[in-house]
């Protein structure tokens, strides 16, 4: 075992392009560690509907040049197969390490196999590789990110040529290409004859996010960003300065890209202490909001001054102040969200008599929803401009929530005072999210199995009225491995994370409110029960 274990390694090093993750393997080889060895070769790392996201290292189960050249061999045999035999392909990239090495790959495999490569011109935001596509009239786009994920890993995703990420069939069908790729040695990789493009595309997306704005809408909300150590802070920058918004504050220690994110644990809003730096940058200079993007510039949070003290919007909230936003403004066409995020943006949608649709997790299905206006997720994802760009932009995300603190300045409000209002229209809809990160898959898989062997009678003394396993599909639903119970007055969602080892629990409480003096009462009510069902589902899931 160890003797194939070991012969399987030194045929991957014996092909590897790279120099470092050579040296990385060799080392492994000699100490005969047959622990990580194990783990480097035990299969490989999946493509799947997220593309390739994983820890950067030597071997097929990690993100590496090897890997990457192979899935781009994939992605170009499906093309063809599909009779792109000469289309164009255009390649984005974030600062994290590697991608640099892993868009010049795509690059070269994609000319190699006689497509037509083009290269953003340096580190951009995933928005703009996700308009380059259509601007562009690509038949595919890659970008090489890993968005929000710790700094160990990359990742590699997949758009097709109406701008939006793949869903299947198409994941399968890129992954049996990739399979079938035999030796890197059959992948053609001239040196030259891909495009590096110039700023022409970047300026036609920022021309692009004037759309997201009404003509003379106020523009005075002062802000603090914080790019997280990502890509976006010129981007942001441009698009805020031609919208005519005062600049940005900056929160200069996370302002530049840097791979490493050292000032934080996971460069993800969401996470406890990401956004400390920007709270004590707001503290100096009391703006009116503070605005964060992740990483890849795709996703977009909010802070709010609440009383004396800064704290983050829910991505659900966020959500359901855009729609609010959108509909004041006359928006027509389908709002759409994820079956994990808010049931309110259904309720805004109805009595503005929009159309509505839910669909899985991720923006690759959100994207799909015909006549699509507006989409969110409660993971701080926003698609404000889907004629522009049919993925979560957090560029034009951030300039339509200031365009909404700047009019609500202008009326001496607030977003708070709209979530109030929101509140007293719709029934307060209060969310919270138990999300349980492992080292040992297993864990997820015990917790399902549990969940679907006993599902839960009641969670906060309210009775389960419907039990789902989404892995069956439902009458709108393709099948997810995910459960969902309805209670009388709250919804639970749970599945396992699509792109990091956690199990997420998505809770939704709806307690009525008659007037604005019954929004304290009916907040404490809210904060009650969602604690009950999140220590109720923690024991059934036995996590």
């Amino acid at each position: 075992m160890q003797d194939e274990l070991i012969a399987r390694a030194k045929a991957w090093l014996a092909e590897d392009p790279d120099a470092d993750t050579r040296e990385e393997l060799a080392k492994l080889i000699d100490a005969e560690d047959t622990a990580e060895l194990t783990a480097r070769f035990a299969g490989t790392l999946q493509f799947g509907t997220a593309g390739l996201r994983g820890e950067l290292g030597a071997g097929p189960t990690r993100m590496n040049r090897a890997v990457v050249i192979r899935a781009a061999a994939g992605l170009a045999a499906y093309l063809k197969a599909k009779g792109q035999t000469d289309g164009l392909v255009v390649i984005g990239y974030d600062a994290r390490h590697r991608s640099t090495d892993f868009a010049r790959d795509t690059a070269a495999v994609m000319t190699g196999a006689g497509l037509r490569a083009a290269v953003l011109p340096r580190p951009l935001p995933t928005p703009v590789l996700a308009y380059a596509i259509r601007h562009l009239g690509a038949v595919a786009g890659v970008e090489v990110t890993a968005s929000h994920n710790p700094p160990r890993d990359n990742g590699y995703k997949v758009y097709l040529g109406d701008g939006s990420q793949i869903v299947p069939p198409a994941d399968a069908e890129i992954a049996a290409e990739i399979a079938a790729v035999a030796s890197l040695a059959d992948v053609p990789r001239p040196d030259s004859g891909w495009e590096t493009l110039d700023e022409g595309v970047l300026n036609a997306y920022l021309e692009r996010t004037d759309a997201v704005l009404a003509p003379g809408s106020p523009r005075t909300a002062r802000t603090v960003y914080t790019a997280m150590h990502g890509v976006g802070k010129e981007t942001l920058l441009a698009a805020f300065e031609r919208a005519g918004f005062p600049a940005p504050v900056l929160v200069a220690e996370q302002a530049e890209p840097d791979p490493d994110f050292p000032t934080v644990a996971f460069p993800n809003p969401e996470e406890p202490g990401a956004m400390d730096l920007a709270f004590a940058k707001a503290r100096e200079t009391d703006p009116d909001l503070i605005i964060a993007n992740d990483p890849d510039a795709d996703r977009c949070a909010a802070a709010v001054k609440d009383g004396g003290a800064w704290r983050m919007l829910r991505g659900d909230e966020v959500g359901a102040l855009l729609a609010a936003h959108l509909v004041r403004g006359g928006a027509r066409g389908t709002f759409a969200e994820s079956i994990v995020s808010s049931s309110l943006l259904g309720r805004i949608a109805e009595k503005a008599g929009l159309a509505y649709e839910e669909t899985l997790t991720g923006f690759k299905w959100i994207a799909r929803v015909e006549g699509l206006r507006y989409g969110y997720e409660e993971a701080l994802g926003y698609c404000v401009d889907p004629d522009g760009v049919r993925d979560k932009d957090g560029i034009t995300a951030a300039l339509a929530i200031t365009e909404l603190a700047s009019e609500l300045k202008a009326e001496d409000r607030t977003l708070l005072d709209l979530l109030d209002d929101l509140a007293v229209e719709h029934g307060l809809h209060a969310t919270d999210q138990l999300s349980v990160r492992v080292d040992d898959l297993s864990v997820i898989s015990d917790a399902m199995r549990r969940l679907r062997e006993q599902p839960p009678a009641h969670l906060a003394g309210l009775p389960v009225t419907r039990s789902e396993d989404l892995a069956q599909g439902t009458d709108l639903l393709p099948p997810t491995d995910g459960l969902r119970y309805t209670l009388d007055g709250a919804r639970v969602i749970v599945r396992p994370s699509g792109t990091e080892p956690k199990l997420k629990c998505y809770l939704e409480v709806v307690v009525p409110v008659g007037t604005h003096d019954g929004l304290p009462a009916a907040r404490a009510k809210a904060t009650e029960l969602l604690s009950a069902v999140k220590r109720d589902l923690s024991a059934a899931a036995g996590i």
